[in-house]
């Protein structure tokens, strides 16, 4: 019997308080249901935010070195129950369980970078313009987070927002992903289990209608950050907009990977292999565009066929495989749309393009790698987000070319351009216009102690990871302290002759 999942509030695991409940299912084995889940609504969201309210009282009291130990506590959970996380992920899911072993560790470094930033929430002091007077600066804590994450990474993506939120000093509503819930559940377990005290942190579990759209609307939700599509990342900043809350947005992409004639033609496959499959293609950082310099075009694209056409579909609970399924039926519908659109559009399908139709996969949502020639920069599937393992080389002649090709879309995350030359490899990192850019490495991959995001519509300017994400959680305050015994008039002219 499949187990019933709760949503967590004050400390306490309860159903929503409609009863109502959803299914969660393996992508890879549809039959298989995970668990069952609560279907919640505005009013889980109101009683998660009034305890969450309640619970930053004295929250933000507590040191933020203390803080940090709690996180890395949490750290050292998530190692001890890595592989247990990874398979929990891989059947949630589906990507292969090397992917979701790395998913967990990407949580893992989060937590132990968390904790040393308890001791590094650095503020400014800097000389005031009047005698007897001291200037500082300091970080504080803003209120309640609402953080509503995907359900591609599971584990990281949500670490990146609630680690940072809670050293910061923030409690936490949490929506996670409706295809991911039980690796969500398992994060707060470990949370919970690591000391964070309750109404610190809460998991709402449903619909991002009815949740998602709850939290970013609620007047005591001081802060949002999302991970999604760019579609509902304009949304949130729309409804956001009638409380000024802080929002944080990291939304979609089209990134492509460029090769130049003088590469080293066997990294740059690997690099497109990894890039444009892995997580089979879900990502936004995923390779969407293949840019090829005519020199090498025919080349490459021979040896592109060859690997992809061998690349093994199948459960990524077991060995060998190295791409699993779409995350549900609609996702894999979306797919087999653009790959009927590039068709339409005049594109050349040198592979893939089709649902398998093998036995051992006919019960899961999987779609074959797929390759498209002859696209040109202006057809759909060279603009829009696929999210799916879908890719698009595309021809270019010099480098100003390829960089323009490359920048010609509404998104700006990821970047990748493969050249033994150092002058082009320089000029490429100056004139992309994206958050990322790789030089001989692929278009996905993220260290935890570095900034994570992108440019135009690709979010709004803030970054996760690193020392970037704490900006974000923490409020900057300006302290003044005179000592002079007197009153000094400061924004005065005080330079009058």
């Amino acid at each position: 019997m499949a187990r019933k999942f709760q949503n967590f509030i004050n400390g306490k695991w309860v159903d929503a308080k409609s009863g109502k409940t959803f299914e969660n299912r393996n992508p890879a084995h549809w039959d298989e249901v995970i668990g069952t889940f609560p279907k919640s609504g505005a009013e889980d969201v109101e009683e998660a935010v009034r305890c969450a309210r309640k619970a930053f009282e004295t929250w933000r009291l507590v040191p933020a070195p203390k803080r940090g130990d709690i996180m890395r506590a949490v750290g050292d959970l998530m190692v001890a129950r890595k592989e247990d996380l990874a398979q929990m992920m891989t059947r949630e899911m589906g990507k292969v369980l090397t992917e979701t072993r790395g998913d967990v560790q990407e949580g893992i470094d989060t937590a132990y970078y968390a904790s040393s930033e308890g001791r590094r929430l650095f503020g400014h002091t800097v000389p005031s313009e009047l005698p007897n007077k001291f200037n500082m600066a300091m970080r504080v804590p803003i209120g309640v987070a609402g953080i509503i994450t995907p359900w591609n990474f599971p584990m990281a993506i949500p670490t990146w927002k609630i680690f940072p939120a809670l050293l910061c000093g923030n409690t936490v509503v949490f929506k996670p992903a409706s295809d991911t819930p039980a690796t969500a559940t398992a994060l707060v377990e470990i949370l919970t289990a690591a000391g964070v005290p309750p109404g610190v942190v809460n998991i709402v579990h449903g619909g991002g209608g009815e949740v998602g759209n709850a939290i970013v609307g609620h007047p005591d939700v001081d802060l949002v950050s999302f991970t999604g599509s760019t579609l509902v990342g304009k949304k949130i900043l729309e409804m956001a907009a009638a409380t000024l809350k802080r929002v944080s947005l990291e939304l979609g992409g089209k990134n492509a990977q460029m090769v130049m004639p003088d590469a080293n033609m066997e990294l740059a496959l690997e690099g497109v292999l990894w890039g444009a499959f892995g997580t089979t293609g879900q990502r936004c950082t995923a390779t969407s565009r293949l840019l090829l310099h005519e020199k090498i075009h025919d080349t490459l694209v021979e040896m592109l066929v060859r690997r992809v056409n061998s690349l093994r579909l199948g459960d990524g609970l077991k060995e060998g495989v190295d791409v699993g399924p779409c995350v549900n039926e609609s996702q894999q519908q979306t797919v087999q749309s653009y790959v009927e659109i590039g068709i339409k559009e005049g594109a050349t399908l040198v592979a893939g393009g089709a649902v398998p139709r093998e036995p051992d996969l006919a019960h899961g949502w999987f779609y074959r790698p797929t390759v498209f020639t002859d696209v040109l920069p202006h057809h759909r599937i060279a603009k829009e987000e696929i999210f799916g393992p879908v890719l698009s080389v595309l021809k270019f002649r010099t480098l100003d070319e390829g960089i323009r090709i490359m920048n010609d879309t509404i998104y700006g995350l990821s970047s990748s351009v493969y050249t033994t030359n150092i002058n082009d490899a320089y000029t490429a990192i100056r004139d992309i216009k994206a958050g990322i850019t790789y030089i001989n490495a692929p278009t996905i991959g993220a260290e935890a102690h570095m900034p994570f995001g992108g440019v135009k519509q690709t979010g709004n300017g803030h970054r996760e990871g690193g020392w970037a994400v704490y900006d974000f959680f923490s409020e900057w305050k300006t302290v003044y302290v005179d000592y002079s015994g007197g009153l000094q008039r400061a924004q005065i002219d005080n330079y009058e002759s």
